[in-house]
C-alpha cells in the first residue's frame, strides 16, 4: 500500500491521505474546491467549484502515475440537485469520451458551504 500526497492539489484538512494506492488501484479521497498553493476556497458558481475539484483530481492522479482517462468510478456529492445539469455538463467536458462509472449523491451540506465534492477510483498506469 502506498500513500499519495502532493502539494499540486489542496492538502488534506484532516487525518487522511489525498489517495491510497493498493496494487493497481488508486482510491482518491473526497476533493473539495480548495486551490492548491494558496489554499483559497472557491465559493463561486457550481461550475467554478467543480473545475477546482477536477484540477485537484488531475494533480492527485498525476502524482500517483494515473490520469483522468484511467478513472473507473467517481462519487459526486452535490448540495442541491438543482445543480445537476451544470455539474453533468462540466463533468462531461472534463472527461470527454471517457465515461467512468458514477454515483451522484445529493447532500444537505458540505464543508465551508461548498456545493460539490468528488472522490474517485482509478487505475495506476503501467500497473495493470
Amino acid at each position: 500500500m502506498k500513500l499519495i500526497n502532493t502539494s499540486s492539489a489542496a492538502l488534506p484538512g484532516g487525518h487522511y491521505s489525498q489517495a491510497v494506492q493498493h496494487r493497481d488501484t488508486l482510491y482518491v479521497s473526497g476533493l473539495l474546491p480548495i486551490r492548491a498553493g494558496d489554499h483559497q476556497k472557491e465559493l463561486g458558481t457550481i461550475e467554478d467549484q467543480l473545475n477546482v475539484v477536477l484540477d485537484n483530481l488531475t494533480a492527485v492522479l498525476a502524482a500517483a502515475g494515473s490520469a483522468p482517462d484511467l478513472v473507473i468510478r467517481t462519487t459526486v456529492y452535490i448540495a442541491d440537485m438543482a445543480h445537476w445539469s451544470k455539474v453533468n455538463a462540466a463533468y462531461q467536458e472534463f472527461f470527454g469520451n471517457h465515461k467512468p462509472a458514477r454515483v451522484v449523491v445529493p447532500v444537505t451540506e458540505l464543508h465551508y458551504g461548498f456545493l460539490v465534492e468528488l472522490d474517485a477510483i482509478a487505475v495506476v498506469a503501467g500497473e495493470w
